[in-house]
């Protein structure tokens, strides 16, 4: 099959023929409609991140099901599905106790290694070279193989294309406003960043019944784009100073502020941003190593918490489906979020559009 393959930030990245193993046991094959190109992706292609190499690309995406690997019961093949990239063993003590988003074998083994769950890869190149999976997924390329928990069955009158943001950005917006911070009725929120991820933080705060909602953003078609997701307020943080707008808006701060972006700038305003006994959510990952500081003696006195929100603390197979179902019934907008389809060809042209033009999601189309 063909695939996008990432070798280091000094080579371009390769549209390739790559060999794809038929699945094992507790595994589907997927053939993919369509994947998203995130920032997380961007900072691999960079080098901000660690990530073994050479590795297929893409954690955001959706197919169908076309083979099934022993024993998996839980799908058939031409099920619809969005991917997970974390697949949740179900064996681990988070799985059990229902924080699926923090499972042990993702973080300690699919995610650092570049493989599945037994610990290989089903990804290959002539002459016996290793590729490396990218988050258990993988799905810059025409079909992938994962574990049966990170392909998640949705309802089949879905549209396969716009859906495929519901496994990254979607999930991680909505999920870090309704499970990782769960944010009250009538709370007063900023979100700082309208990209694809932050405009989801936009639209979970509404769904939340947030009273107020302060879009922050350097471009002004971001927090324009943000006011039609449910933002009350926008600044335009390349006219005015957005910690001093912010409390011209809401002078005791806010309940809860959302740093989508995850610079070590935007981190320390969002602390800054904060009112009593309010709440710092961390959703934008900076590159490894990065360092943001605040004032420990404030947090305490003004009983205010910082919070990291990894992949909404999403459960995957109850809350993709019920995404999905959000946007079909008209309570989540996607495809405002979709910038643009390349062909999988494009994957280059795609991180471009991402890096330099401002897009949200441009979706690849195998």
């Amino acid at each position: 099959m063909k695939a996008i393959v990432f070798r280091s930030p000094d080579q371009p990245l390769e549209y390739t023929d790559v060999e794809l193993a038929a699945p094992k046991t507790g595994e589907v094959r997927v053939k993919i409609a369509a994947a998203g190109v995130c920032h997380s992706d961007l900072h691999i292609k960079r080098g901000e991140w660690d990530a073994p190499a050479p590795l297929v690309m893409g954690h955001e995406g959706s197919g169908v099901v076309v083979e099934l690997g022993e024993g998996v019961t839980s799908l058939s093949v031409g099920d619809h599905v969005v991917l997970s990239w974390v697949p949740p063993c179900g064996e681990c003590r988070y799985c059990r106790s229902g924080h699926e988003a923090r499972c042990q074998k993702v973080a300690t083994v699919v995610a650092p290694k570049g493989v599945l769950f037994d610990g290989t890869s089903r990804l290959s190149r002539e002459g016996d070279e290793n590729m490396h999976h990218y988050l258990g997924v993988s799905s810059f390329a025409e079909e992938v193989v994962v574990p049966a928990s990170g392909a998640v069955k949705i309802r089949d009158d879905a549209p396969l294309d716009v859906v495929a943001l519901v496994g990254c950005a979607v999930a991680t917006g909505v999920g870090a406003v309704l499970n990782t911070a769960a944010v009250e009725p009538g709370s007063t929120v900023v979100v700082i960043g309208c990209g694809g991820v932050g405009l989801n933080v936009v639209q979970g705060a509404k769904l939340a019944g947030a009273e107020r909602i302060i879009a922050i953003d350097v471009r002004a078609e971001k927090t324009a784009l943000a006011t039609q997701f449910g933002a009350t307020d926008a600044i335009d943080a390349s006219q005015v100073d957005a910690v001093a707008a912010l409390f011209e808006l809401i002078p005791d701060g806010v309940d809860y502020a959302f740093d989508a972006i995850g610079r070590t700038s935007t981190t320390e305003q969002a602390i800054t941003m904060l009112g009593l006994g309010g709440a710092a959510v961390i959703v934008g990952l900076p590159p490894t190593g990065a360092r943001a500081s605040f004032e420990p003696l404030v947090l305490a006195e003004a009983d205010q918490r910082i919070i990291g929100s990894n992949y909404g603390s999403v459960r995957p197979s109850i809350d993709i489906p019920a995404l999905v179902d959000r946007y079909m019934d008209g309570q989540l907008k996607l495809d405002p979020l979709v910038s643009g389809r390349r062909p999988l060809a494009e994957a280059a042209e795609a991180f471009d559009d991402l890096e330099f033009r401002g897009a949200l999601r441009t979706l690849l189309i195998p």
